[in-house]
């Protein structure tokens, strides 16, 4: 079958069902083009609580799917490619955040949505890259335990010193591996361009760049920076939507390893196959459905 057949299937069946096509910043170009809307963990978060359809067809990774089920556990929530995992998510477990609760007992556990539902059960209150900082200065505990991002939490830590962190050993794969090798690389080879990179590089990336932020943020300030070139230091999905919101602006990669396996697992085929049996279904199972909910509602009451 061709990519306009597949496409126009997709459609057809996304009526029939009454779904919504969500898909992470991240996905291939082929499905960002088939989504009904596109975006970071916090605006998918968003959505997936507030949107009547009865059915959401969740282009990203396992997390992403489970914390829709939480937020909306009426609606049946499709994960097209079941086995599209999140090898940070995997570093965290419930056990272990036990132990640093009791271990840390004045500290308030913020947990990014990048975990499971077992891991947000046991913490306070979630966030994103979006909103980390506004979360922790949210809380009016003195210590964080921040989890599972170790780069995330660095950054955020940096910049709310007045608070003590105790930081999950965590990282995202693809964003760890970016060294100030290549960042010096690129800038030199580019050396009027920008930089703006995701906070789950590590800080001594962070601390070269020109603006970091969250998928969503990195998007919206390229709007707001003077010049033409930029050099974008997060997952290489980002670039469809910037070369597609901004023509006439120039984009380079900070380094071609930027890519996560993980959310390029999620095809056409998939998706259409998806709709047509409504399956893989992603739910969570009480009593962690309830309590890992309430850390996503507390984030999401945050204005």
């Amino acid at each position: 079958m061709s990519q306009l057949q597949l496409n126009t299937e997709i459609q057809q069946l996304k009526k029939e069902k009454n779904a919504l096509i969500m898909a992470h910043t991240y996905q291939n170009d082929e499905v960002q083009e088939i989504a009904d809307f596109v975006g970071d963990s916090l605006e998918l978060s968003r959505l997936a609580a507030n949107t009547p359809h009865p059915v959401i067809v969740f282009c990203g990774v396992h997390f992403m799917a489970e914390s829709a089920a939480l937020l909306s556990p009426e609606k049946t929530v499709l994960l097209p490619a079941e086995e599209a995992g999140c090898p940070m998510a995997d570093m965290a477990d419930a056990e272990t955040v036990k132990e640093w609760r009791i271990k840390y007992p004045r500290a308030a556990v913020v947990a990014y949505v990048n975990t499971s539902a077992a891991v947000k059960a046991e913490s306070d209150i979630c966030c994103t890259s979006s909103n980390a900082l506004k979360v922790v200065r949210s809380l009016p505990e003195e210590e964080v335990i921040f989890l599972p991002d170790c780069n995330l939490g660095s950054y955020v830590a940096a910049q709310i010193p007045e608070k003590k962190f105790h930081l999950w050993p965590g990282f995202c794969r693809t964003h760890h591996q970016v060294t100030v090798e290549e960042v010096e690389k690129v800038k030199s080879v580019h050396p009027e361009a920008k930089l703006l990179v995701h906070p789950e590089c590590r800080l001594e990336v962070t601390s070269r760049a020109d603006y970091v932020g969250s998928t969503k943020q990195i998007v919206e300030e390229v709007a707001k920076m003077d010049g033409s070139t930029f050099i974008i230091g997060t997952e290489m999905g980002i670039l469809h939507g910037l070369k597609k919101r901004y023509p006439d602006k120039r984009f380079y990669l900070l380094t071609p390893r930027l890519v996560c396996p993980n959310m390029k697992k999620t095809t056409l085929p998939d998706v259409a196959r998806s709709l047509r049996t409504l399956e893989p279904v992603i739910s969570v199972p009480e009593p962690v459905r309830f309590r890992a909910r309430l850390s996503l509602e507390r984030m999401l009451a945050l204005k």
